[in-house]
Parts: C-alpha cells; sequence; structure tokens
C-alpha cells in the first residue's frame, strides 16, 4: 500500500468511528450539525476541493462535482427541516473514498503484476577496470565495450559473447521457462538472465536502442493508444454527466411546480429536491470511466506475461475481430533454417559449383546465402568475386574468377535467356548459370516449425475463417508446405510488392468490421506488416524493422502465440462489455427507482461504489491468461 494510500485508509477509519460515535451522542441543533461537519470534512475536502477547481477550470460535470451537490444537498435539506440526520451525507461521502480507495489498491496492484512480469529493467553494468569489476549505469556503456555478466544478473545491453558459456533464461521476454545456451560468438540480447556461467559480452548497442529500452517503452506507451471502447466511454462520459445534472436539476423543480400549478398540492420541495440529489449519486459514471481502461490494461499485461508485447488497447481490441490471418512462410511457418539437401551439376563438379554460389552469394546475408556459404564449408576468397549485383525476387549476379556468374530461380534464368532444368525434388531451387551456360542446380529446403500445423487448427477453433500464406519460394515447395500445415491458400513467388498487393486485395474481402492480421519476420515484411490490420512480428527481439512496423510483438517465434493473442483479446473484450452492461443496466435501474421515489441514498450508495468495485474485480480478471 502507497503513502496516499495508508493516509486515505486512516481518514476513512476516523471519520467512521466519528460518525458512529455520534449516533449515539445526544445532542441537537447547530452543535450536531458543527461536530458532524468534523468526520464530512475529514473524508471529504479533497473532492469538494477538486469540485471547485473543476468549476474555476470550467470542467465542472465529473464525480467530485456530483458527490459535492448531492452530499452538501442532503446537509442544506437536514438543516432547513432540521431534522439533524446528516449521516446520510457523510455515510455517501465515506463509501464513494472506500471505493476509490478499493480502485487505487485494484490499479496499483495491477501495475505492479505487470512491472514485475516485465522486471527485466537492469539496474547496472559491469565493466572491467584494471582487474577489478566496476559497477556503471548502463546509459554510460558505449557500443563496442566489454561487459561481464555473472550468473543471476540480467544482461543490461545487447550485444554478442565473446568469453564463456552459460544458460539464459528468457522467461520475462518470451513467457517461457526453458532456457537459452549461448556460447562464444552468440548473439544475446539484454533483458535475459544468466544463470551458470560468467559471460563477457562485447555490446552492439547503447542502452537505449536496446531490446530491454524498446520493450519498456513499448508497454509504457500501450496506454496512449485507445481502443474504440476506451474513447466510446470518454465520450459517453463527457455527454452522460451533464446530462444526468441537468435531469436531477429538472427532477428538483419541475414535478413540484407541476403539482402546484395542475393539481394545486403541496409542492413538496424537500422530498423532490432529496430524489434528485440521490439521482445525481447514483448517476456517478465512476465504474464505467475506471474499470474499462483497467481491463485493456490488465489484458495488456497479461499478454506481456505471455511474452506477447501490444503496442495499444486499440490493437488488443483489434485482435478480437480478426477475422483472416496471413503468414509469411520463412522464419514464421518454418523455422529459416536451411539446408543444401542436393547439387544437381552438369560439367563442373559438385565442390566447384558449390563454390562459384557461396561466392556470389557472399555478400548476402539472406538464410539461403547462408545454407550455401555453409555447405561449401571452406574460407571464401573475396578478392575473387567482383560486380556483385542483387536483382530482387530473382536473384545475384556476379564475376567469379573473371566467369560470369548468374545465381537464383527460374526468373533469373529466363531474363537471361538460359535453359533451365527443373528439379523434381522439393525445395528451393538455386539454378546456376556460369558465362550464359546452365551449369546445374543446388536444392535447399527449409524445415517446418513444430507448433505451425497445431497453431493453424487453434486458429481455425478461434474462429478466424481464412488463413493464407505468402511466400517468394517456388510453387510446389509453397504447396507442400501449406498442405503439410492446413493452410486455406498460398501464394507462391511473391515478390515484396507483390504480398502487399495480395494483402490489399483480402483486405477487400473481408466481411464489414472484421480485421486481416499479417504474421511476418519484421524485417523483410514491413510494408505488409504497416499496410494489414494488425501486424505481428515474429521471433522479433531485437528486431528495430518489427518493433517499429508490428503492432503486435512476439518475443519468440512460435506461432501458437497467434491463437493465444487472439483467445486473450476476445477474453479481454468480454470482460469490457460484461462491465459496459453491468453497469448501465444497475445504474439504469437505480435510476428509475431514485426518480420514483423508490432508492435512497443508501441504495444510491451501492449502485455508485458497489458497482464500480465489482466492475474493477471482473476487470483485474484480463491480467490471468495462464489458461486461455
Amino acid at each position: 500500500m502507497t503513502r496516499k494510500q495508508r493516509k486515505m485508509l486512516i481518514r476513512i477509519i476516523v471519520s467512521a468511528v466519528l460518525m458512529v460515535v455520534l449516533a449515539f451522542v445526544p445532542i441537537d441543533g447547530i452543535i450536531k450539525f458543527a461536530l458532524y461537519l468534523v468526520p464530512y470534512l475529514i473524508i471529504g475536502y479533497d473532492i469538494l476541493v477538486k469540485a471547485c477547481k473543476g468549476i474555476f477550470n470550467r470542467q465542472v460535470f465529473d464525480e467530485n462535482f456530483l458527490m459535492a451537490v448531492a452530499t452538501i444537498g442532503a446537509i442544506v435539506i437536514a438543516l432547513i427541516e432540521k431534522s439533524s440526520d446528516y449521516t446520510e451525507a457523510v455515510a455517501v461521502m465515506l463509501f464513494y473514498q472506500i471505493g476509490e480507495l478499493f480502485q487505487s489498491y485494484a490499479v496499483g496492484k495491477s501495475r505492479k503484476n505487470i512491472s514485475e512480469l516485465m522486471d527485466i529493467r537492469p539496474d547496472y553494468a559491469n565493466i572491467e577496470v584494471d582487474g577489478e569489476i566496476k559497477k556503471v549505469d548502463p546509459e554510460e556503456v558505449h557500443t563496442g565495450s566489454v561487459i561481464v555478466v555473472r550468473p543471476g544478473e540480467k544482461v543490461p545491453i545487447d550485444g554478442v559473447v565473446v568469453e564463456g558459456n552459460s544458460s539464459l533464461n528468457t522467461s520475462a521476454l518470451t513467457g517461457e521457462s526453458l532456457p537459452r545456451e549461448v556460447k562464444t560468438g552468440s548473439d544475446i540480447i539484454s533483458g535475459c538472465i544468466n544463470m551458470t556461467g560468467v559471460l563477457k559480452i562485447k555490446t552492439t548497442k547503447r542502452f537505449g536502442e536496446s531490446t530491454v529500452s524498446k520493450i519498456l517503452d513499448l508497454v509504457e506507451n500501450a496506454s496512449s493508444r485507445k481502443s474504440k471502447s476506451e474513447d466510446f466511454i470518454s465520450k459517453f462520459a463527457k455527454i452522460y454527466t451533464p446530462v444526468v445534472c441537468f435531469c436531477a436539476l429538472a427532477l428538483a423543480i419541475l414535478p413540484p411546480i407541476f403539482r402546484m400549478l395542475f393539481l394545486s398540492a403541496s409542492p413538496m420541495w424537500y422530498e423532490w429536491i432529496y430524489r434528485a440529489l440521490t439521482f445525481l449519486v447514483i448517476s456517478c459514471p465512476c465504474a464505467l470511466v475506471i474499470s474499462i481502461p483497467l481491463s485493456f490494461f490488465a489484458g495488456i499485461g497479461g499478454a506481456g506475461k505471455a511474452g506477447i508485447l501490444v503496442k495499444g488497447s486499440n490493437y488488443l481490441e483489434a485482435l478480437s475481430k480478426t477475422e483472416c490471418v496471413v503468414f509469411d512462410k520463412t522464419g514464421t511457418l518454418t523455422q529459416g533454417v536451411f539446408e543444401v539437401n542436393a547439387v544437381h551439376h552438369n560439367k563442373l563438379e559438385e565442390q566447384k559449383l558449390l563454390e562459384y554460389a557461396a561466392l556470389a552469394e557472399s555478400a548476402s546475408s539472406h538464410p539461403i546465402s547462408k545454407s550455401i556459404q555453409k555447405a561449401y564449408g571452406k574460407r571464401l576468397d573475396h578478392s575473387k568475386v567482383q560486380n556483385i549485383r542483387e536483382i530482387s525476387g530473382h536473384g545475384i549476379t556476379a564475376v567469379v574468377d573473371g566467369k560470369q556468374i548468374a545465381c537464383g530461380n527460374k526468373k533469373l534464368m529466363n531474363s537471361l535467356g538460359v535453359e533451365y532444368i527443373d528439379c523434381h525434388k522439393t525445395g528451393t531451387i538455386i539454378h546456376m548459370a556460369i558465362d550464359g551456360e546452365y551449369a546445374g542446380h543446388i536444392v535447399i529446403s527449409d524445415i517446418i516449425k513444430p507448433t505451425s500445423k497445431q497453431a493453424i487448427a487453434q486458429l481455425k477453433k478461434c474462429g478466424v475463417k481464412k488463413t493464407v500464406m505468402l511466400t517468394g519460394d517456388a510453387k510446389p515447395v509453397a504447396e507442400h508446405v501449406a498442405k503439410t500445415l492446413g493452410v486455406d491458400e498460398f501464394y507462391a513467388e511473391q515478390l515484396p510488392a507483390d504480398k502487399v498487393d495480395n494483402v490489399e486485395k483480402l483486405l477487400e474481402k473481408k466481411s464489414k468490421g472484421k480485421k486481416l492480421a499479417f504474421a511476418g519476420d519484421g524485417i523483410n515484411d514491413a510494408p505488409v506488416l504497416s499496410r494489414a490490420d494488425i501486424g505481428i512480428a515474429m521471433g522479433a527481439m531485437g528486431s528495430d524493422a518489427a518493433i517499429e512496423a508490428a503492432d503486435v510483438v512476439l518475443m519468440d517465434d512460435d506461432p501458437l502465440k497467434i491463437p493465444k493473442a487472439i483467445k486473450i483479446s476476445r477474453k479481454c473484450l468480454g470482460i469490457v462489455y460484461q462491465n459496459i452492461v453491468f453497469a448501465i443496466g444497475v445504474k439504469l435501474i437505480c435510476l428509475v427507482l431514485g426518480a420514483f421515489g423508490i432508492a435512497n441514498m443508501w441504495l444510491a450508495i451501492f449502485a455508485d461504489v458497489g458497482v464500480m468495485i465489482i466492475a474493477v474485480l471482473n476487470a483485474i480478471r484480463a491480467l490471468f491468461v495462464k489458461n486461455v
């Protein structure tokens, strides 16, 4: 409990004790009024101050104004009627403050749970100075510095391991408890916890650019992107509050005038003013204004616990309406780990063909290029390579040892006028031409992720109507993967622009009010991620392009997190709608009862504070997503 909450609790206790004691003290008149004013001001002075500030700032109609008018009005009626019954006014303010304290505690608890789940901010970094370890602020560490991370410590900055072997706990980032093994040469990201050996890490980024900073910034700013439901509640409260204030005013004035003019009866001013004040207390929109943002906040926190970072409640709401999910293939549904399975050659030896291909691909960081270089297995002499030219969606041309090498798909061969031989094997076929003559091809295949098929099945169970796969691979490869996984549609041999065009067409076909999500690796697919209703970056830890372009960032590369994200969003939206219906429903019933004089101030307190407490408790359920 915070200091502010403790002070409020003391005020509540003192006020409640005084109110109970005064109920048994045999006093009357102005003395009783003065004594009851003490607990009233103890518990409600801050509400009165806020109400006055709102009036001066021309922001009159809020819950503070409603509470101030209702309680002061009740006191004034008691004074005029000389009933000496000030208990209701103090009780209304007392229970309102109890509700506010409960709400403050619930929100604080929710925030604390989220901060614990995302407790990845490092407090310090270790730098070795003259043989001794010195703790410094991570922001003071420059790129290229060597830091030391001992067992039990957080990795403060992204880098590469230059010495040591260890296991890393990545659960705060990915939501998974399985440790990750690292050794010399391994890339390492900030936010992980070193579990076993001492590591020396050469930093590749400044602290402000590291994964941990980007994640924390993303989570902290998620609340700034409001959902349509939150915007609706904000607009609703701005219209609703003044309307009920004028309705209360009409309730206090019109019935008495009607009784005098048309019924020639007593106006009963006090009774109708009391009803109007009860109407005001009932009408306070606290439950909606508090519980709806809290539901989304808890939902985003629960998703973060599961290793799913959602950039804002607007994206969480959009996820719940997902009708179509479009996947990139490589690195999303497959592992992106390519291996050379076969080399079919004409006149050249297999090793020579691999050498030419590896040299031509030596400037590329694409997984296919890496697999060819790995299959060649020897040190590359880059001095042999000149005039490397990458042709998007086709392949690479280069001059190697004075020979013109073309290395790519059949589109490249067609553009060069080279007759190629189709391969009967399934996989990515890299055709080779040397000095304009076909030299053979290399067969490379990717490995399907073990959870991809289950993810597609789970999406269909979630009610996703269509799954689509887009890939730059040849049709036989795409067809094989799509059939294996159960994907509804696939499009092969796609250039980046083709992927955007296909997503545009799918967006036109989707049902009204429904959403299309695209899942990709977040680097090559940035244009499509941006164009889709919801961009989901897969396995994007440390990827600047992913965090910038995507709306949802998965902290590992498990496709099963996509149906889980949709389930979390639907649970959260379900809680939001429950709170809206419950709060408005109870309010409307109690408002009608109050207008007809059936409801008194005590029922008004339940309609305000009770409904708020129930709605807040319901909202906190969105934080728990383990069994979603």
